[in-house]
């Protein structure tokens, strides 16, 4: 897997994924567990979507 998820996108992956997920722990609706998506595609910079979109926020090496 070719990172594919940098900067500010793998910031506010992290912290919305973080943010949803204290919000379904602390008695949120069950869908808010989907922030466990953004939070593992900015921890392991991949995202399986972006390819089939020809996306990529990481900076050139």
């Amino acid at each position: 897997m070719k990172k594919n998820v940098g900067g500010i996108d793998r910031i506010l992956r992290i912290i919305l994924g973080l943010a949803l997920i204290a919000w379904a722990a602390l008695g949120g609706p069950i869908w808010a567990w989907v922030g466990v998506v953004p939070l593992a595609t900015g921890l392991v910079r991949f995202c399986a979507l972006y390819p089939l979109l020809s996306v990529n926020t990481c900076p050139k090496d």
